[in-house]
């Protein structure tokens, strides 16, 4: 175990070290080796490094450190006035005890596709700021996820922040989830995003899907179905419709993949309309 007390220590850690993994509230890697799954030969403890905790707004962006908790995000006031879907996602996962020890920076590196942070980071165009060994970075969310359990990371980098835009004026926002019991992984998870034109047409779309590939979707032929247009019932089922098309999930024990390709539809449904109930 290493305790690096900087961000350049921990990075030269992690470039000098063999199967080396990084470790933030442990919610995510420490089940992983309980099952025997993953068995690093070295951990870098991120716990002692400071100013990697926090929730501000900054030049339309609100900015927040990579060890900031689900907790604390899913009850922040200033994340729930200016983006309630990225707060509502936080507040889905887990049950109190993994929200108040996983971090938002744990969950978007554990990069699980069936994570709610993950589909809410794409769904709100995030940029995750990074820093190496040598120099840092700026990702974008719908770059960062690469496959299950994987993301575009390189061995001696670690994320330090998550940067998400204020929406502007006529938006709303929500993430809903299915899932099997109130601390299990998403079925199905929706995040969405719309903001209104004066006229009442929808200016911007964005939908995020969890739980239905091998990593977070961006459902973009569902978000072209209702751009430019006044949301109505048809074009928000054809929402549904286009976005269940993007949907590539697996069967499993949560359910077979075509029940979960009528959820996305149904979840799509109800996202957008609680998102249009709260422009």
């Amino acid at each position: 175990m290493h305790s690096p007390s900087t961000i350049s220590e921990a990075t030269l850690l992690l470039k000098n070290t063999d199967d080396s993994k990084a470790l933030a509230g442990g919610q995510s890697l420490v089940p992983l080796m309980k099952l025997r799954l993953v068995s690093p030969a070295h951990i870098v403890d991120l716990g002692k490094i400071p100013g990697l905790s926090y929730i501000r707004e900054e030049k339309g962006h609100l900015l927040i450190g990579s060890m900031t908790t689900h907790n604390e995000v899913a009850t922040s006031p200033l994340i729930g006035k200016r983006c309630v879907t990225l707060s509502e996602a936080a507040s889905r996962i887990g049950d109190h005890q993994v929200r108040n020890r996983g971090t938002i920076g744990g969950t978007l590196c554990h990069a699980d596709p069936a994570g709610d942070v993950p589909a809410a980071a794409v769904a709100l165009d995030a940029e995750l700021k990074v820093a190496g060994h040598r120099k840092g970075r700026v990702i974008k969310a719908r770059d960062f996820f690469e496959d299950v359990l994987t993301t575009s990371l390189r061995r001696d980098e670690i994320l330090t922040e998550v940067r998400v835009r204020v929406l502007p004026p006529k938006s709303g926002g929500a993430y809903l989830k299915l899932g099997r019991g109130a601390s299990d992984l998403a079925t199905v998870g929706v995040a969405a995003v719309i903001t209104l034109d004066k006229a009442g047409a929808c200016k911007d779309v964005r939908l995020g899907l969890a739980g239905v590939g091998s990593k977070p979707i961006r459902a973009t032929r569902a978000e072209d179905a209702l751009k430019g247009r006044a949301p109505t019932d048809d074009l928000v089922a054809e929402a549904g419709e286009r976005a269940s098309e993007m949907s590539n999930p697996s069967s499993d024990i949560r359910g077979s993949a075509d029940y979960k390709r009528e959820m996305v539809k149904v979840y799509v449904r109800r996202a957008i309309r609680q998102s249009l109930a709260r422009v």
